[in-house]
């Protein structure tokens, strides 16, 4: 079991922070599909951002499950030590520092996975941060700042001399980016270097992936990051293959597209759409929050034209959260049938009425990503959810 500070962790599979993916509708699906631990989307540092609605929504939820953990970025020891009191106070029970962040505008200010460049600026962010907070701190980081510069163990062990109390490793440098395979074997170096948790983080797509990525690097758990992303039930199908269940992969496997699968589907995506829904609208019309809803300045507008302006507010923000998140199962659901379609087996000419109603379900799939898109309303994405399922159940089980 992984423990980190006085937190043991019931799997060894946790979800990444994602700017724009991690919100709290989203870490609240994961964790009701397996994932051990989630992390709040990365929060700056910078105290003139503190009161931003962005900022805001990114602080730890009471609601999220324990251990509530959030992630800053930030280049300045004393702003970094501000932010993560203010975030404990905030609620946080576990406090991540970003330095394996790619983004050129977080790389352009030295933060991120820039700061692996620095190791002295690396020692005074992490003794700062840790010395002002009484609740766990963690690290996240890449091999190195470029494949000439792979320094993930140094970093590791400073990291563990100055308290940290456990480590994510993403298997690329900052220059690779996303681009290429991420690689495993500096993990592995950094998990015999230290004694503190170790999680292996790239490429992490399904539960197959991950038991071999454990076994290859000796990590403790592994951290999923895009992986998740319209495929929740990732961290159910690592949880079962870990335990040697019955896989939970079985109902949502790429060799076949069957009625269990397109059913537990529907019901997920049903479940996050109305949880986007409710919780931005509840976040957004909250008067007792002023840094989370944008006041109308006072106007001759009558107070029912004030209220019905932030009702259009509210909704257009859930609409565009839904459309980004509820898009992903779309491509996910595509990224399964072109896999099922490339498949050798399926060259036969007995398998090439299946190849063709595979190319037909990839279209339909596509064309009701493309509809969802131009919905405005709660109600619309609904009803088109459950039509674009419902037309599918009626194609039946198809399986290679």
């Amino acid at each position: 079991m992984i423990t980190i500070g006085p937190y043991q962790l019931a799997g060894r599979a946790v979800l990444a922070p994602m700017a724009g993916v991690t919100d709290f509708p989203f870490r609240q699906i994961c964790r009701r599909l397996g994932a051990s631990m989630v992390t709040a989307e990365m929060s700056a540092s910078n105290p003139a951002l503190r009161d931003t609605r962005k900022s805001q929504l990114r602080l730890a939820n009471p609601d999220d499950a324990e251990p509530r953990t959030i992630q800053i970025v930030g280049t300045e020891p004393l702003h970094m030590a501000a932010a993560a009191r203010y975030q404990v106070e905030s609620g946080a029970q576990i406090v991540d520092i970003n330095m394996g962040c790619p983004a050129k505008k977080v790389c352009k200010k030295l933060a991120g996975s820039a700061l692996m460049k620095d190791t002295n600026l690396v020692r005074a962010i992490l003794t700062a941060v840790v010395a002002s907070v009484d609740v766990p701190v963690t690290l996240k980081i890449r091999t190195g700042w470029d494949p000439e510069s792979r320094n993930a163990v140094e970093i590791a062990k400073i990291a563990e001399d100055l308290g940290v109390q456990s480590l994510a490793v993403h298997g690329r440098t900052r220059a690779c980016r996303f681009r290429g395979l991420a690689e495993y074997d500096t993990i592995t170096r950094v998990v015999e270097a230290v004694n503190i948790p170790v999680f292996a983080n790239g490429d992490i797509n399904s539960a197959i992936k991950a038991k071999t990525v454990l076994d290859y690097t000796g990590a403790d758990g592994v951290m999923i990051g895009r992986g998740a992303q319209g495929r929740p039930w990732i961290f159910s199908e690592i949880n079962d293959l870990l335990n040697n269940k019955k896989a939970t992969s079985e109902l949502f496997t790429a060799n076949s597209l069957n009625l269990n699968h397109t059913r537990n589907q529907e019901r997920f995506i049903m479940d996050h759409l109305l949880h986007i829904h409710d919780y931005y609208h509840e976040i957004c019309s909250s008067d007792n929050n002023v840094n989370l809803t944008k006041r109308l300045e006072t106007s001759p507008k009558s107070e029912d034209c004030q209220k019905k302006r932030n009702t259009e507010k509210h909704t257009e923000l859930a609409v565009r959260i839904s459309r980004k998140h509820i898009c992903w199962y779309f491509e996910q659901m595509i990224h399964m049938l072109v896999d099922l379609n490339n498949k050798k087996d399926l060259d036969s000419v007995a398998s090439q009425g299946l190849k063709q109603e595979v190319k037909r379900l990839i279209t339909n799939i596509e064309t009701a990503k493309k509809q969802f898109n131009q919905l405005s309303s709660r109600n619309a994405q609904l009803e088109h959810v459950e039509h674009f399922f419902g037309e599918l159940h009626t194609t039946g089980d198809i399986a290679a």
